[in-house]
């Protein structure tokens, strides 16, 4: 890998209808070395022919048809890579299936580790609610794990969780709606918090802080956004009524390491091919 790589993370909300609405044209002109991508929806074969010649690709798709997938395209193959997200017999708990997938490459001579991460949507009071919570835990568990093995790993990808009320233009009508729920919120207060540290969540509740870097925050700072995903009902992109759900999640020497970072937000409503814009960030050695 080159001395510096440009990591582009999207839901693409099927891989095949983004490429008929212009995915191929912005991909062609974005310098990208690994693209992650969620929700690709496709099978092996409609991805590499998509993509075409040049990219190495590793897949992920569901086991439900037609639903979630994550997939890793590289200019570069992956060392080695991992899929699935906890313990085997907690992967049905999990529904992990079409949703994590880690791959490992280089950065600067060292391992470089980046996570292509679709978190359940949820929906509360209901067992895709559930599913969220248990996908949640164990992925705290796999964060404390990777930052135990390498100084460089990403998890990258659709959250589905605005951190904070800077993250959802409309925050206050969706306290009680999954993707804003205090519990959920809180998982991302330890996420960030101080490595070791007792971090109080804006639940209330207790925990110990992880210290990854929200890289997105660490950029823009204290600003409203910048979002990522937009309803496609009524004038929420024109409106730019949107959520940051999007996100770097980065081990601290990582972020150190952060020399761009861009949200290619679309020109207009109709130029979109996905209803999430890509986040595009720059590492460098």
């Amino acid at each position: 890998m080159a001395e510096t790589l440009r990591v582009a993370s999207v839901n693409v909300n099927g891989l095949r209808a983004a490429y008929r609405k212009g995915m191929g044209d912005w991909l062609a002109g974005r310098g990208v070395d690994v693209l992650a991508m969620q929700e690709v929806r496709a099978d092996d074969s409609h991805v590499e022919s998509l993509l075409g010649e040049g990219w190495h690709i590793l897949h992920d798709p569901c086991q439900i048809k037609g639903r979630a997938g994550v997939a890793i395209a590289s200019r570069v193959p992956a060392t080695a890579h991992r899929v699935g997200l906890g313990p085997a017999e907690a992967q049905e708990t999990i529904q992990s299936s079409g949703r994590w997938l880690e791959a490992d490459f280089e950065l600067g001579g060292k391992p470089f580790t980046v996570v292509s991460n679709y978190t359940h949507s949820g929906e509360v009071d209901t067992p895709r609610q559930e599913a969220k919570w248990a996908f949640l835990d164990a992925m705290g568990v796999r964060m404390t794990e990777l930052a135990a093995e390498r100084e460089y790993a990403a998890i990258v990808g659709d959250f589905n969780v605005g951190h904070r009320e800077l993250d959802i233009k409309n925050w206050k009508g969706n306290v009680k709606r999954s993707g804003f729920l205090p519990r959920e919120r809180a998982y991302f207060d330890r996420f960030f918090g101080a490595r070791g540290e007792v971090v109080t969540g804006v639940d209330g509740s207790e925990g110990v802080g992880f210290g990854w870097i929200d890289v997105g925050r660490r950029w823009a700072g204290e600003v409203d956004g910048p979002y990522s995903w937009w309803s496609n009902r009524g004038q929420a992109f024109d409106n730019d009524t949107g959520w940051r759900i999007d996100y770097h999640v980065v081990t601290p020497a990582l972020a150190e390491r952060v020399a761009d970072y861009q949200i290619d937000r679309y020109p207009s409503y109709d130029t979109r091919w996905s209803d999430h814009a890509p986040v595009v960030v720059d590492y460098t050695a």
